[in-house]
């Protein structure tokens, strides 16, 4: 397998205006010709949808939702990091792509990354210009805040709800392409299949999930923007719908499969509260600009908040990371919550929580204004827990939230498989082994509006494309599979739902691959996890049939995926024998508990290759460079 990045020539700073440059061109009334599949609704999904139509690309685009808006960009609360500097407090360009550098512990590829700093700048004035309600100070100017991993405000937002009010921007850019006839977009409609003519991708087989009809759908190239795999942990911030499902769809046709085991515990968290529970719910970063944190000193004080002197509290954040304090990045702020919490210093049930306190920011700002910036977040606290956060400290625990693992792309977001773009979360690009906040509505914006719709069009211009329509061989085999798949789900006629067996795999994942790992559990991991898929293809049983809406049916399918999937995150972090960012092995650390990596053997793209069934996957590597940044021990102190 070649992992090619293709990598414009000259300085890191002019190499995308280069590249823009001296890329080859599709004249727009070609452009007329060209059909693109878009699989995926969210941030990168629907800004490229509704870009490449703008430019008159026919566009046909797909989501399991019943809308497109309701994606799950639309939960993201705290902001969109842009390198504006309206504060004038030292960002620039260079600093958001060192920042970002550096949070992902120096294990992404430079070019991407500073061409996700360079547009940012692009994607405020776009998105205000779509009307995004973003927050203003009293004389109208664009407000900031400050987000983990950096030590400058560069953060914009929308209160606490700025995925949802960007997402609607993008929305509506979509909606007048679907209105003006360049966009057919449709809902309830799950890819089970991406087709390869020639070894290029042409298409998808999708299911409809309300009358269960197996459908093709041809085109010139298919971007697949459908966000991570963090629900493989079972318990997550995501959306029970979130999946894997396309990317290891593509995956199993070739696509490579890069940093699987990268995965983001986010730090602040509504703690488990029971067995009952299938999701968990996140607590914006953004509480951490006035929010403290915080633990009793003495382990097994169950006092009441209120009843324990400062004297007696380790904000251990503060102490251990004076730099950045409550603001550090947040594979280092997960790993710190564990710790204290496994010293027996952790509050709340079960001892897995720590405070997340707003008594000093109240005295010194008034309730008021704690109520303006983050007033829906309280609220949805206080629901959740019946506790006020404005009277008591809000209790948090680190949860799977985002991946940075995805499948592998080169310079122009284009998979090892031409014509198969893969955009946002979905992809590996940009974050290396940790993403700090206020990053992932960059990416996908960034990715959707202003870098697709550019390596799109070179693409198509440099490639030869045959015809193809839904007719071709390669659909109706496609289809074929597909139906075997359905088939063979419904047919086990076993005692078990689909949800137990994701269940039990999330505990696998979080006990011996969540936030702290090593050799022996690891491989604990690669005995049970198909031992248990053994038992999910003998004892499952799915309700209903596949003719209709069968919600059940869906979710097998799902995690029939999460169940070979969670098998490839474990063997990658068996393999990568060093700390760095959000993949902590315990062997591998400095004296003070601190990710220990190593440049030499592992400063390189882990990309996984598919070899069949039963077959381990076959590791390819893409070296890393820095030529920019000299490679350092990450430290936040």
């Amino acid at each position: 397998m070649l992992l090619n990045a293709n990598v414009p020539p000259g300085p890191l700073d002019q190499k995308w205006t280069w590249h823009r440059s001296h890329i080859k061109l599709v004249n727009p009334a070609n452009k007329r010709k060209y059909t693109i599949i878009v699989v995926g609704s969210g941030l990168a999904g629907a800004s490229a949808a509704a870009s490449l139509a703008e430019l008159g690309y026919n566009v046909k685009g797909f989501c399991y939702q019943d809308s497109p808006r309701r994606a799950h960009s639309i939960a993201a609360q705290g902001g969109i990091n842009a390198a504006k500097n309206y504060q004038n407090d030292g960002d620039s360009v260079f600093r958001l792509f060192y920042d970002t550098i550096k949070g992902g512990d120096f294990r992404a590829r430079e070019a991407n990354v500073h061409r996700l700093a360079e547009v940012s700048v692009n994607i405020i004035d776009q998105c205000v210009a779509q009307g995004v309600p973003f927050a203003r100070e009293y004389g109208g100017l664009l407000s900031n805040r400050s987000f983990g991993g950096a030590q400058v405000s560069r953060t914009f937002y929308a209160r606490g709800q700025t995925g949802q009010q960007l997402l609607l921007g993008a929305y509506q850019a979509l909606e007048r392409q679907i209105g003006l006839g360049q966009v057919a977009m449709f809902p309830r409609h799950e890819m089970l299949e991406v087709v390869l003519v020639n070894g290029q991708a042409r298409g998808i087989v999708v299911r409809d999930m309300v009358t269960g009809e197996v459908e093709s759908h041809a085109g010139e190239a298919v971007i697949l923007a459908t966000g991570g795999y963090g629900p493989v942990f079972y318990l997550s911030t995501n959306a029970t719908g979130c999946n894997a499902t396309a990317i290891w769809r593509a995956y199993k046709k070739g696509a490579a499969f890069a940093n699987p085991c990268y995965t983001q515990i986010h730090p602040t968290c509504i703690p488990v509260s029971g067995d009952y529970q299938s999701k968990l719910t996140l607590m914006s970063e953004s509480l951490r600009n006035d929010g403290r944190i915080w633990v009793p000193k003495k382990a097994g004080d169950t006092r009441h908040p209120d009843q324990i002197p400062d004297d007696e509290r380790d904000y251990y954040l503060e102490r251990k990371y004076p730099s950045f304090g409550n603001l550090s990045p947040r594979d280092i702020a997960s790993r710190a919550a564990k710790q204290v919490c496994d010293e027996g210093r952790g509050v709340g049930p079960g001892g897995l929580g720590v405070y997340l306190d707003f008594r000093d920011a109240i005295q010194r700002l008034g309730v008021d204004k704690i109520r303006d910036r983050y007033g829906n977040l309280f609220d949805m606290y206080e629901r959740i827990t019946a506790e006020d956060p404005y009277q008591v400290p809000m209790r948090i625990y680190p949860a799977s939230h985002y991946v940075m693992g995805g499948l592998w792309v080169d310079y122009n977001l284009m998979s090892n498989i031409p014509g198969l773009f893969v955009l946002g979360e979905a992809n590996f690009s940009d974050h290396g082994a940790n993403r700090l906040g206020a990053s992932a509505l960059m990416q996908g914006l960034a990715d959707g509006y202003f870098v697709v719709p550019y390596t799109l069009g070179n693409y198509l211009a440099s490639s030869k494309l045959e015809k193809v329509t839904a007719d071709h061989s390669a659909f109706k085999e496609g289809q074929g599979y597909v139906a075997a798949r359905v088939s063979k789900l419904l047919g086990i006629h076993g005692q078990r739902s689909a949800d137990s067996f994701h269940r039990e795999l999330g505990r696998i994942m979080w006990e011996f691959c969540g936030m702290a790992r090593n050799d022996a559990g690891l491989k604990t991991a690669l005995q049970e996890i198909p031992a248990l898929r053994e038992q999910f293809w003998a004892n499952l049983r799915v309700l209903g049939s596949g003719e209709e809406l069968n919600q059940s049916l869906e979710k097998a399918g799902r995690v029939a995926d999460f169940l070979e999937l969670g098998e490839l995150i474990c063997r990658d972090a068996l393999e990568r024998r060093e700390s760095c960012g959000g993949h902590f092995r315990e062997e591998f650390q400095t004296p003070d508990g601190e990710a220990l990596r190593d440049d030499q053997n592992f400063c390189h793209v882990a990309a996984w290759e598919y070899t069949g069934d039963g077959n381990a996957p076959r590791r390819h590597v893409e070296p890393l460079e820095f030529e920019n940044v000299e490679l350092a021990t990450r430290s936040y102190k």
